[in-house]
């Protein structure tokens, strides 16, 4: 495959996500210079100097959007201590072992993550990183995600309020909010990049309300105004967070996040478990995104979401796996069907869809990172971000709706992943990592971390 003319050809369906949700069966799809050309029946006029992908007994999607990661815990996956935690616990049992990473642990852990990622069918995802021990910066997440091939939302996290100032943290992973905000300015002028094709953007990201303060949070919601770029946090993750929140702030986290500029179409929240309706209500007005994390919350027993209550209020939702420490998969697609079975649990049966899943999995993720006038959609004009599933094996045997299928069934792995009409995955398979070296060098470093 190439970034010249790419051909698609006869996709048993593609799940175009446009404004119709259209789904052309034995359908083709033109790529050239990394954006979608055609998408119907019928390939080039002529296909002479056209690379061809045949896609029969596929399914083609958009690539799909992670919304929300910590690619650094890649490394600190089912640790026995922490299997059974709840969020404080569990967080308060990682920081020594987090605090002991290195720039390659960092590098590697990163490579892990978006390499499963890419096997899930993710194009694009975003990332929080908030800690820096020895040296740690940004641009080890950010050169890892430039060897995988994805597109990467780096943000740039932080904390400043350690236990001796009432903080979660240990003060040996807190920095200093003067030099927080300058490395911010530093990663934003070296590495945001606002063009339509961007493979690499910056946001801002103090980690939590409970691990910076309240002049962080606003300094950086000001400088996030100024450079144009967008803020993340976590927010309302679970009831000790809003008892937290309750405790310390005298306020709700949404009254909180409201009070400090934290609200908006540039601003999107972690979890939100314990949003109430007052909170929905807020960020549907505002257009302020929330990554859900349904496995995530599931594994720390934070709850379940009002995603059903968001979406119906008009709340920009995307896919987040959290990270891999408290997951413990970085896989995306696994996370619209535990989404959509979670909001049944909660709502009844007819409470999601299979297809209202993907949606929040691909143009919801999208939008919520504010990309979807780009990507999350298979149509002209927009950039050839491209997952081809393949259903005619096992996994789907008997289905009668294929499409359903990729979230009701499976699990699936992607059998092609493009990313700006690049391949990032091919029949299966890295194109441009090693999987059996890559395990191999995560498996040194987690093992020097366990000692």
């Amino acid at each position: 495959m190439t970034t010249g003319k790419l051909w698609i050809r006869n996709a048993d369906t593609v799940v175009t996500m446009d404004a119709q949700r259209t789904e052309p069966a034995g359908a083709d799809i033109t790529v050239e210079d990394g954006r979608i050309a055609s998408v119907g029946v019928g390939g080039p006029d002529d296909p002479a100097g056209w690379e061809v992908v045949d896609a029969s007994g596929c399914v083609a999607t958009p690539a799909l959007v992670n919304t929300h990661h910590h690619l650094y815990q890649t490394l600190t996956r089912a640790v026995p201590a922490c299997q059974d935690a709840l969020l404080f616990g569990w967080l308060r049992t990682l920081y020594p072992v987090w605090a002991r990473m290195r720039p390659e642990d960092i590098f590697v852990s990163a490579q892990l993550g978006l390499a499963e990622l890419a096997l899930s069918g993710c194009g694009t995802s975003s990332d929080h990183l908030y800690l820096y021990p020895d040296g740690v910066r940004l641009e080890d997440t950010i050169e890892a995600a430039a060897t995988v091939g994805l597109r990467f939302h780096a943000t740039r996290g932080a904390m400043s309020v350690g236990e001796s100032d009432g903080g979660l943290p240990p003060d040996s992973l807190v920095e200093r909010e003067a030099d927080i905000i300058d490395d911010c300015i530093r990663v934003i002028d070296a590495f945001h990049d606002p063009s339509e094709a961007a493979m690499v953007r910056i946001g801002i990201a103090p980690c939590s309300p409970f691990s910076v303060s309240r002049e962080l949070m606003r300094d950086a919601a000001a400088l996030a105004e100024d450079k144009g770029v967008r803020l993340h946090t976590h927010l309302a993750e679970n009831a000790e967070d809003v008892a937290w929140s309750l405790d310390a702030f005298g306020c709700r986290p949404g009254e909180y996040a409201e009070s400090l500029g934290w609200v908006g179409e540039r601003v999107w929240h972690a979890h939100c478990v314990e949003l109430d309706a007052d909170e929905i209500g807020l960020f549907a007005r505002t257009g302020t995104g929330v990554a859900h994390c349904p496995s995530s919350n599931c594994r720390l027993g934070s709850g379940i979401a009002p995603v059903r209550a968001m979406r119906d209020a008009g709340v920009p939702v995307g896919l987040g796996v959290d990270g891999s420490a408290s997951n413990d998969s970085g896989s995306l697609l696994p996370e619209a069907r535990q989404a959509m079975l979670m909001q049944r649990a909660l709502n009844g049966a007819d409470a999601m869809g299979a297809r209202e899943a993907l949606e929040i999995a691909t143009l919801g993720g999208a939008r919520v990172l504010g990309r979807a006038t780009e990507l999350g959609s298979i149509e002209v004009g927009k950039r050839a971000d491209i997952a081809i599933w393949d259903v005619s094996g096992l996994g789907a045997a008997g289905a009668w709706d294929p499409v359903a299928a990729l979230v009701f069934c499976g699990p699936f792995a992607v059998r092609d992943l493009l990313v700006e009409g690049r391949p990032v995955v091919r029949d299966g398979l890295l194109t441009a990592l090693d999987p059996v070296a890559l395990a191999e060098a995560a498996r040194r470093r987690a093992a020097r971390l366990a000692a």
